[in-house]
């Protein structure tokens, strides 16, 4: 029998009260600002501006601080918020050649144009946790090189002029580019909707997708041609301007992987692509995005779609953390009438068969 719950709206009120006071936390430690947040966990707002799809570090670490350091509720909040805004257009493509560029490696060549720029990163420290940073520290400020003017030619670019990796796919400038926050995902996906998705998608869930791929589900043999994080130009093109028109400038990282490709019965043996784009410093992401990217052009290169990672369906409709968060998060709120449905058929069901068992126990009876 269902019965109506009494008093649940005091109860909802005074729980928002309760998640108020536990975000605070003690009142006699300084609350943290905007700009702490933003300046010194950089790579959690990366990370809620990359799959809330939404560059703002302001409004990023207003999400973090309002969830309480949960990063997927941050990532809900900020699509929420973005769902508000009016749309005024599209930017121009990314130049992403002309990055003003703060890290730049490459693993398949030691000395490439424009050399390697280690930057800012985890790759080289100890992981060992650091007691001095609990008292405050003070760091000593690194050394800055004069920007360099030297061209940078992408990796790709390299080997594309000898032949030796597909050719850049093109966009046909008559075909509109898809966009995933305003239509409905449908199969199969164009590459612009799956680098959408994959962009959009919890870092997580892809890097386990990507590590599958090097494991053996799929066949994939990768390098990390170049990875890229700096400062890119935004620009828009205005109705009463007439021509593209500088924004400013937002910080992104690329990635583009080189995966072998044995050839097939029209096209010879070559390297084949990858590719990842993000806000902030997002290198993890990227590297598992283009992974997975790669993966997910199976049946585009001939080849057999056979693991889970090659699967469009199977990866695009499981990629969003916010849906998958509300599919799961979902069984914690009432569902007294389907489980009272649910527990009415079972005991039918019980009753029947101890029903059937006897008649069974008494046919036995009568035949012996």
């Amino acid at each position: 029998m269902y019965v109506a719950v009494k008093g649940g709206e005091r109860a909802i009120d005074n729980a928002h009260k309760l998640l108020a006071d536990r975000r605070r936390g003690d009142r006699t430690v300084p609350e943290l600002s905007l700009s702490q947040i933003s300046e010194q966990l950089a790579l959690g707002v990366d990370r809620v501006m990359v799959e809330g799809s939404l560059y703002d570090r302001e409004l990023a670490a207003l999400a973090i601080k309002q969830a309480r350091g949960d990063l997927i509720e941050a990532i809900f909040l900020l699509r929420a918020f973005r769902a508000t805004l009016p749309r005024f257009g599209a930017t121009e493509p990314l130049d992403t050649a002309a990055m003003q560029v703060q890290r730049r490696i490459s693993s398949t060549f030691k000395d490439v144009p424009g050399g390697q720029i280690l930057g800012p990163t985890f790759d080289y420290t100890h992981r060992l946790l650091d007691p001095q940073l609990d008292q405050g520290s003070d760091p000593e400020l690194p050394e800055r090189a004069p920007v360099s003017r030297e061209e940078m030619p992408r990796v790709t670019d390299i080997l594309g002029r000898d032949g030796l990796i597909e050719a850049s796919p093109q966009a046909d400038a008559e075909v509109p580019v898809g966009d995933l926050t305003r239509e409905p995902l449908s199969f199969p996906a164009d590459r612009d909707l799956r680098l959408q998705n994959l962009a959009r998608g919890d870092e997580g869930f892809l890097l386990a997708l990507g590590y599958s791929t090097q494991r053996g589900y799929g066949r994939s043999h990768p390098f990390a041609g170049e990875i890229r994080f700096g400062e890119v130009e935004l620009e828009f093109v205005a109705e009463d301007a007439g021509f593209a028109v500088p924004l400013g400038t937002i910080n992104v990282t690329e990635c583009q992987m080189v995966n072998q490709f044995k050839g097939s019965a029209t096209q010879p043996p070559c390297f084949t692509r990858g590719y990842g784009l993000a806000f902030g410093q997002s290198e993890r992401k990227t590297m598992a995005m283009a992974l997975v990217d790669r993966a997910l052009r199976a049946r585009e290169l001939g080849e057999d779609a056979l693991a889970p990672a090659q699967d469009e369906e199977f990866v695009l409709s499981h990629s969003d953390n916010v849906q998958a968060t509300g599919f799961v998060e979902h069984l914690k709120l009432p569902h007294y009438v389907d489980f009272q449905s649910e527990l009415g058929l079972l005991r039918r069901l019980r009753q029947e068969f101890e029903q059937d068992a006897g008649s069974s126990g008494a046919l036995q009876e009568a035949a012996e």
